[in-house]
């Protein structure tokens, strides 16, 4: 006597992919705004690391904020003297560094770059060139996202 195999019907196979497909619907949204929300949580946690570390270097440096050199703020990454020079570190150069490391990226587009506001002592209202990263005013410290969906 052979055994009969029990195989799932073309009714059956259809119910489990619709199934899934629903399932999928629900869950893929959820994970995408989970994604958002950890992005823009690490934005402004970047952001405020930044804005303070440049606070600390306007009081150690006689009211002076760190300048961009190369698309950089290596002033806020090298040790430096009162004069905002950057060195060595030891006794001529005892300052700093106010963030170990590099900058912190942007978490929407893992840029680090630093571009110059295109109107300084006014906040941004929109991205400035093509590098992502961040907007940096040198002449109030003040730093933003360069990024468009900030500024939506």
């Amino acid at each position: 006597m052979t055994g009969f195999r029990r195989a799932l019907t073309l009714i059956e196979v259809l119910i489990v992919v619709v199934v899934m497909g629903i399932i999928a619907a629900v869950v893929l949204p959820r994970i995408k705004s989970t994604s958002d929300d950890a992005k823009h949580s690490t934005l402004e946690h970047n952001m405020a690391v930044l804005r303070s570390q440049i606070e600390l270097y306007y009081f150690a440096h006689n009211n002076q904020y760190p300048q961009i050199i190369d698309n950089d703020l290596p002033q806020l990454t090298n040790p430096t003297n009162v004069r905002g020079q950057i060195g060595p570190g030891g006794p001529e150069f005892p300052l700093g560094p106010y963030v170990v490391g590099e900058l912190p990226p942007n978490p929407f587009d893992n840029s680090r770059k630093v571009s110059p506001v295109a109107q300084p002592g006014q906040k941004p209202a929109a991205p400035v060139g093509s590098l992502g990263g961040w907007q940096y005013d040198a002449t109030t410290g003040n730093i933003w996202p360069n990024h468009g969906e900030y500024y939506r």
